[in-house]
């Protein structure tokens, strides 16, 4: 026997080992897997926020409630409905295939690829290892090498009951990445940017791998001049600076109608004040440190070009380009033509822009090459909706930001840029599955009407039977049986007469 090692084609062999065993565990068994694993992570929370903090820098509270709290609610919707959800499925048969039964299997995929970015880590990981898991697949999980979490998710794992095998963490820069890809996963999971994305989505193309890209947004707020003033500042002010504005949801454009701009920019100038900057210990810090330094000088090159081209920074102006400890950024006289306006900047900004009617502020949203999500505020419900339905973008909060994510059963994904595919919700755990499609038939001897002997009066036959099932109408229906009933007797005959 031939002992494995830890390159990345012995982590690959030992996957595919691994699923073959998954394929066969019930569905039972795997849930109570996850029960295991909301235990042990609701026992470990302090632990796993301390050690969220060391590598990504956000607070306690944003560690909380979006990596912990978020984790959590979605076991708890993997645990209640994925076996409904990857049950069999009947689906309808038509009339013609009478007799007949059609079913959808919900089969695993294989060996599933999951390459995880650095701003939710632990979030990131357990959301799609799970859902792979709980639909029969096993996994390589290759955390961002700034917060690979290291140790944290195996523990957690094996105190659940998980086999080693059955997901696997290897640790590692792009260039792991690249190898594992190239030993031809079943299907790959990529959250991160733009540009990573198009590589991993070339690279898996030579060998028509699955691609789901979960990449950046630039997401707009819409705040129409019917809106709670109070509500939608303190919304977009949460929104645009949680974890430190490093979200792909984060609202990165706040379009407001130019009949309360001024308002609206005077009282979120004042909330942003209140808002408190800075490492956090004891779960009362507002903003916490950025994540890396890369992203801290994207964050300076955005503002700088913004300043030289003609806006003004009302908030902020105290921050020296450097540090990791970003205070709220808050611009106006925002222009097409800066970088902050549609490229995503992944800080602590809020760039104000003036609107002035309904179409053109939709007309502006969808000329972005981004489409993650986007959030409108306004007391009229009916604009709400038309507005939603215009927005060329996969996610829509009204009256409220970033909350479509916070509802497991919802599919969460964008267009364009912002990425391929779903996750969560019935398609996107589905995702993890082949859809085998079933036709089921007695076995009899009859021989049917398609099949072979072609007579001139079959032809005849069907002809009349194609015209009255798609014409419609009950005579139409009446005739079209008696016409069924006698080409599957005159079928039946002339197979038999060859057959002599």
């Amino acid at each position: 026997m031939v002992k494995l090692g830890n390159e990345p084609k012995d982590f690959m062999i030992r996957a595919k080992s691994a699923q073959a065993e998954l394929r066969e565990i019930s569905i039972e068994a795997k849930v109570n897997h996850l029960l295991e694993l909301k235990e042990v992570i609701l026992d470990s929370r302090d632990w796993i926020i301390d050690e969220i903090q060391k590598e990504n820098g956000k607070t306690r509270s944003d560690a909380l409630i979006s990596e912990i709290f978020g984790v959590l609610d979605y076991l708890n919707y993997l645990i209640k409905f994925a076996p409904r959800i990857l049950k069999d499925e009947k689906v309808h048969t038509p009339i013609a295939l009478l007799g007949k039964k059609s079913r959808i299997y919900y089969e695993p995929l294989g060996t599933i690829l999951i390459i995880s970015p650095w701003n939710y880590p632990f979030y990131q990981a357990i959301v799609p290892i799970t859902s792979a898991f709980i639909a029969g697949n096993s996994v390589l999980y290759k955390p961002s090498e700034h917060t690979p979490l290291t140790g944290v998710i195996e523990k957690i794992l094996e105190r659940a009951g998980f086999k080693p095998n059955w997901c696997q963490i290897v640790y590692g820069d792009g260039k792991i990445g690249s190898e594992l890809i190239d030993l031809r996963p079943d299907k790959i999971f990529f959250t991160g940017s733009v540009n990573t994305g198009k590589k991993i989505m070339a690279q898996a193309s030579s060998e028509l791998i699955p691609v789901e890209l979960e990449l950046g947004g630039k997401d707009p707020s819409i705040v129409f001049e019917d809106a709670s003033l109070e509500r939608s500042v303190r919304g977009v002010l949460w929104g645009a600076l949680t974890c430190s504005g490093q979200s792909c949801t984060s609202a990165e454009q706040v379009f407001i109608h130019h009949s309360i701009f001024e308002n609206f920019k005077n009282m979120i100038l004042t909330e942003a004040k209140k808002v408190r900057v800075g490492i956090d210990t004891d779960g009362d810090g507002e903003i916490g440190l950025m994540t890396t330094s890369s992203q801290v000088d994207i964050v300076a090159d955005h503002i700088k070009d913004a300043l030289n081209k003609g806006a003004t920074l009302l908030s902020g102006n105290e921050w020296d380009y450097k540090s990791k400890s970003i205070p709220p950024l808050i611009l106006e006289n925002i222009t097409a033509e800066m970088k902050i306006y549609d490229e995503e900047t992944f800080g602590p900004i809020i760039p104000l822009i003036s609107f002035e009617s309904e179409q053109e502020v939709i007309d502006k949203c969808n000329a972005s090459k981004f489409g993650l999500s986007a959030s409108i505020w306004s007391k009229d419900m009916i604009r709400c909706e038309r507005v939603a339905r215009a927005l060329h973008t996969g996610n829509v909060s009204i009256n409220n930001i970033m909350l479509t994510e916070g509802n497991p059963a919802l599919p969460f994904g964008g267009v364009k840029n912002s990425g391929i595919g779903r996750y969560k919700g019935e398609h996107g755990l589905r995702g993890f599955c082949h859809q085998k499609s079933v036709l089921i038939d007695s076995d009899s001897n009859k021989v049917e009407v398609n099949w072979y002997p072609y007579t001139l009066k079959k032809y005849k036959l069907f002809d009349k039977m194609t015209e009255f099932l798609f014409r419609g109408g009950v005579k139409n229906f009446l005739r079209f049986v008696i016409t069924g009933l006698q080409i599957e007797s005159y079928s039946d005959k002339e197979a038999k007469r060859k057959a002599e």
